[in-house]
């Protein structure tokens, strides 16, 4: 098994594909590099967020996904 890495919205745009796996652990250095630059320079703006097993991250810079993990990247919301 590997971590799982989901792109949701705009961000599967970017990336090119909808998910791709990472060898664990993966931190958030490791995702910005497996991601490529500009999904890397989408992920350091404020307002994305990433999910890891389930639960939004309060500090997206502490990611720390193991074995068997899915990393969800989340655009943001937008709508009324």
């Amino acid at each position: 098994m590997a971590v799982r890495i989901v792109f949701l919205g705009p961000l599967a745009d970017l990336a090119g594909c909808q998910e791709m796996k990472a060898k664990a652990p993966l931190d958030w250095q490791g995702l910005l590099e497996m991601v490529g630059a500009k999904v890397a320079g989408q992920l350091q703006e404020e307002r994305v967020n990433i999910a890891c097993a389930g639960k939004v991250l309060a500090d997206k810079t502490q990611l720390q996904a193991e074995e068997g993990d899915e990393v969800a990247l989340l655009p943001p919301v937008s709508g009324g």
